[in-house]
């Protein structure tokens, strides 16, 4: 018998990846399924990008880098929190991990003692909770409401500081809801926590690029500089540029607590892969608009989604300001039956009965923190989001 540690057994799997991975069973059977539950852009990472890995392979550029990242990738970073944000940071304050839940994972060993609590917004990305306790540290979930864009209110986050409050969570634009905070909204959250000298802020920008309708996207040091010594800011290129199979994350705070990061790295993973290094590099500091294609289809796709889900009975759907999601409230479903009988109770209960039979594959909101909910990825074709909106509706119309 194998005995597990208490703290494994405090985790529970991903739900998004769990969803993917049925889906392609279900399409290893011959089921016709679409996936609406991946978290990755359906484009191809951009020629120049490739190039520069190729280039870097054929240089024999093939061995262990410094942990915390080549100096070529540490400085294009510096260079993007500059140009974007108009933030000096050095390179010692910058940690290139191997993906960007690595470096959430990272800090969470690194800077959190057992008790020390999380404040994370609901409905919030799947592992936040999970990797605060790994680390031994307590999530306190805090709702938001769809009628409020699901963004934190300051009112409830002054409510939800303690003397154990090691952290505030904010990932904006947000993965499920797409919500992104303005200037403005940042700028109150950063009073609150202002006269909180023990509290932490992790900002999660991973969509910071993937906006739309001119919304201005900005972080929390740029909007409210008095954080800046206790902020972290967390990064990647997974969204932006297509390279989420490339496995590049970044951190960039204090140097005493990205010196932590690094340790905790040190002895895990160690350095990031040396190929992908480059290729980031080439990508932050490279033409930007290589996203401009992906943000256009992106663009077209949320509206017609958002439009489609609002035609059917029983859901609404909040139009997101960035990322490629949407979580639209089902409410109007619950308590109704399948033709075969089944009472559809929760979110879950709705995604079982559409992928095993109309053979579309969301994910439940219950995954987030929130139900009635689903979340929706747009990050598929034209055609088949269609063809998906096409079978919600039909399944939604025979409930009974």
């Amino acid at each position: 018998m194998v005995i597990l540690s208490q703290r494994i057994q405090k985790v529970k799997p991903s739900a998004t990846l769990q969803i993917t991975a049925k889906a392609k069973e279900l399409r290893a059977q011959g089921k016709n399924v679409i996936g609406l539950g991946a978290g990755e852009p359906d484009f191809d990472t951009p020629e120049h990008i490739k190039d520069a890995a190729v280039t870097a392979l054929r240089a024999g550029f093939t061995k262990y880098t410094p942990v915390d990242g080549i100096p070529e990738l540490k400085k294009a970073i510096v260079g993007k929190m500059q140009r974007d944000h108009n933030l000096s940071y050095g390179v010692d304050e910058v940690l290139v991990t191997a993906g960007g839940k690595q470096a959430f994972f990272n800090m969470a060993l690194a800077l959190l003692d057992p008790g020390d609590e999380v404040i994370i917004p609901a409905p919030y990305w799947v592992s936040y909770p999970d990797m605060t306790l790994v680390a031994d540290g307590k999530p306190v979930i805090v709702d938001t409401e769809e009628a409020d864009g699901f963004k934190l209110k300051p009112e409830r986050l002054a409510a939800a500081i303690t003397p154990k409050t090691r952290f505030v969570v904010i990932n904006s634009p947000s993965n499920p809801t797409g919500a992104a905070y303005s200037v403005d909204e940042l700028a109150k959250i950063a009073e609150v926590i202002r006269p909180h000298p023990h509290v932490w802020v992790v900002t999660d920008d991973i969509y910071e690029q993937i906006v739309y309708g001119g919304f201005h996207q900005s972080n929390i040091v740029a909007v409210a500089p008095f954080l800046k010594d206790r902020t972290l800011l967390l990064n990647g290129v997974s969204k932006t540029y297509s390279m989420t199979g490339w496995r590049i994350g970044y951190a960039v705070g204090p140097r005493d607590a990205i010196k932590a990061m690094g340790k905790v790295q040190e002895q895990s993973t160690s350095c990031a892969t040396s190929i992908s290094q480059k290729a980031a590099a080439a990508a932050i500091s490279g033409d930007q608009s290589c996203i401009q294609p992906m943000l256009q289809a992106f663009s077209e796709r949320r509206d017609f989604v958002v439009q489609a889900l609002n035609a059917i009975p029983g859901i609404h759907c909040n139009t997101p300001e960035g990322a490629f999601y949407v979580f639209p409230n089902v409410a109007g479903l619950m308590g109704k039956k399948t033709s075969q009988g089944k009472l559809i109770q929760n979110s879950m209960d709705l995604a079982d009965h559409l992928l095993n039979d109309w053979e579309v594959a969301l994910v439940p909101g219950s995954a987030f923190g929130k139900d009635p909910f689903v979340r929706i990825s747009f990050a598929i074709s034209m055609d088949d989001l269609k063809e998906a909106m096409k079978r919600i509706a039909r399944a939604a119309r025979e409930l009974v």
